[in-house]
């Protein structure tokens, strides 16, 4: 099992970069339970062909950019015994794209949350993290947004999370 301290900054896409599909990607599935919790911590994963249960809790500093998140790897047995539990689904796909010196994990949603765009960038130090300016293909930084932290998100609708990016102007994302 790993645990860290998770120091991450999430924008919302003001467009895709042009050379975004030659980036390397996967295709994620997360299932994030209990189901009757408003932001669930739990989600098994399927992240290309790795699989993974991870808790997220935050680290009481009122603040989604630094929560303790603690993975345990699972066996493709393992996430599809777990894949049947009454969960909300999340897909997409993430493109890891070159960014100066950081990795920008680019999720471009699917199925239900399709014309999302999302990007993370995850950081060594709160001072790094401070000192990041925005790339010019972000729109708004929409870390501290709670709907869309990855369990909240998963049970919201397109329409209902739409309404809450309505003051950022975001536009719908077709990939």
């Amino acid at each position: 099992m790993s645990r860290e301290l998770e120091l991450e900054r999430t924008y919302l896409a003001k467009f895709l970069p042009n050379d975004l599909k030659n980036s390397p990607s996967k295709e994620i599935i997360d299932i994030y339970f209990p189901k009757n919790v408003h932001r669930p911590n739990i989600r098994i994963r399927q992240s290309g062909g790795l699989y993974f249960i991870t808790k997220k809790t935050p680290t009481g500093l009122d603040t989604f950019s630094q929560q303790v998140e603690e993975t345990i790897p699972l066996t493709a047995e393992e996430f599809l015994t777990l894949s049947v539990v009454d969960g909300h689904r999340v897909v997409k796909t993430r493109y890891y794209y070159p960014y100066g010196q950081q990795i920008a994990e680019v999720d471009v949603f699917s199925g239900e949350h399709e014309g999302l765009v999302l990007v993370d960038f995850e950081f060594s130090s709160v001072e790094e993290m401070n000192n990041f300016e925005m790339p010019d293909f972000c729109l708004a930084d929409v870390t501290e947004e709670e709907i869309i932290a990855g369990g909240v998100l998963s049970h919201e609708t397109m329409f209902s999370v739409m309404k809450v990016l309505e003051k950022f102007s975001y536009q719908i994302i077709n990939n």
